[in-house]
């Protein structure tokens, strides 16, 4: 069974004609299995659709991790201290992975609330340009990764340099996130897999394989990696006494934002799962062929993906998944899409859509879901069960607004277990 549907569109196109309204490719049943029958119940869903869509993901979209065994030691670089003016506690963590004698170290920073009783809840995210800048906090190190060059945010050479420290406060906005309750904990996505192309041969690929030469269509690209530094950083919070690893929020936005998703998908432990203007590749349906296409992502980005994805540039109807199928593997667990007025490259109305249609997942366990594909007003937050959406006036960008809609949501589903 498939979806056919024809739907009011707003905003320009620059890959279809101007319209009101048009049809695009029919959407996969996301409780259809691939011999044809019907996943109505809870156990369906878990034992046989939610796997069969996760390997699609794999082979298909992001790409398998490699089935090796590294080695993982968790070192505690800065001890627990005193920040914020009294309002933290600052650490931070070195995430070492070793396999034979190549290695690589993850700088993981944490901000947890002073004078809190007992383990907090926490939200989890990669940044883009360092630790250092998320805060003007002049103990925090400075990230020693391949960073993107930034004139702007004084990043030269593919270095930073002091003059970066705390370029990025607006999207991290800490005291708001400390004063609520919650913890922070961040990575530079550099760490894990710096953001170029040079064949696979350097991050965590270099450490875990395979050889660039013996890469088949399905391995794993830099999203898959990415969402892997995600979960050894899970494995970390687990061990950590001041977290409620039981109340961890995953987030991301833009390229993060989809890497978030996946994440999220694969590894349960995420609590709740926030996706902030991911577009392409991340909650937008790439079947509407609006805003960023599978080949203008693949084209720009091509270690983002898997090999084979590439096999559906300007063919995404062929794709056997699409993005509801990605969000839905996130059911039962609080789910929030937002996305921003003026970022039409992202299809903030195929980010909604997406969300829309992953309900079926979330109706088998009874759960209320969004009643209507019409996209909801700017700056006006629906959230209905589990699942929540905003799309916020503005650019494409996190802001505290963003944030403000996900401490509330936090609020209400990462009660005290």
């Amino acid at each position: 069974m498939i979806l056919t549907l024809i739907l009011l569109v707003t905003g320009c196109n620059r890959k279809k004609p101007s319209g009101s309204e048009y049809v695009f490719a029919p959407l996969p049943e996301v409780l259809v299995t691939l011999e044809g029958h019907s996943a109505d119940a809870p156990g369906d869903w878990e034992k046989i659709r939610r796997e069969e869509i996760l390997e699609l993901f794999r082979d298909h979209v992001y790409g398998s991790v490699p089935d090796t065994d590294p080695f993982i030691r968790f070192v505690e670089a800065i001890p627990g201290t005193s920040a914020l003016d009294g309002s933290a506690i600052r650490k931070e963590v070195d995430m070492v992975i070793s396999r034979g004698e190549d290695s690589l170290a993850m700088g993981l920073l944490i901000f947890l609330p002073s004078g809190h009783p007992g383990p907090v809840p926490l939200f989890l995210g990669l940044n883009f340009y360092g630790n250092h800048t998320i805060h003007p906090d002049e103990q925090i190190r400075i990230t020693d990764s391949w960073i993107r060059n930034s004139e702007a945010f004084g990043i030269t050479e593919n270095r930073a340099t002091p003059n970066s420290r705390g370029v990025r406060t607006h999207r991290w906005p800490i005291d708001l996130i400390l004063s609520r309750g919650y913890g922070l904990a961040t990575m530079c996505y550099n760490d894990i897999d710096p953001d170029f192309h040079d064949g696979f041969r350097n991050g965590i690929h270099s450490i875990l394989g395979p050889e660039p030469s013996l890469r088949d269509s399905g391995d794993w690209g830099s999203i898959a990696a990415w969402a892997w530094g995600l979960s050894a950083a899970m494995d970390y919070l687990e061990t950590d006494p001041d977290v409620d690893n039981e109340r961890v929020a995953v987030i991301g936005h833009s390229r993060l934002g989809k890497t978030a998703l996946w994440a999220g998908a694969q590894d349960e432990r995420f609590s709740l799962v926030i996706s902030n203007n991911s577009g392409c590749g991340g909650a937008a349906l790439s079947r509407r062929a609006y805003g960023e296409r599978v080949t203008d992502i693949n084209t720009t980005f091509p270690h983002w993906f898997a090999q084979r994805f590439h096999s559906y540039n300007d063919n995404e109807e062929a794709l056997p998944v699409d993005q509801h199928m990605l969000l839905a593997l996130i059911a039962p667990r609080p789910l929030y899409v937002a996305s921003a007025e003026n970022d039409s490259w992202a299809d903030p109305h195929g980010e909604y859509l997406s969300l829309f249609y992953a309900g079926r997942a979330y109706e088998l366990y009874g759960e209320k879901t969004l009643e209507h594909a019409a996209l909801p007003g700017t700056d006006q937050p629906v959230w209905t069960g589990k699942v929540g959406y905003h799309i916020r006036s503005g650019d494409h960008d996190l802001t505290e607004y963003d944030w403000q809609q996900y401490l509330d949501f936090a609020d209400k589903h990462l009660t005290a277990k």
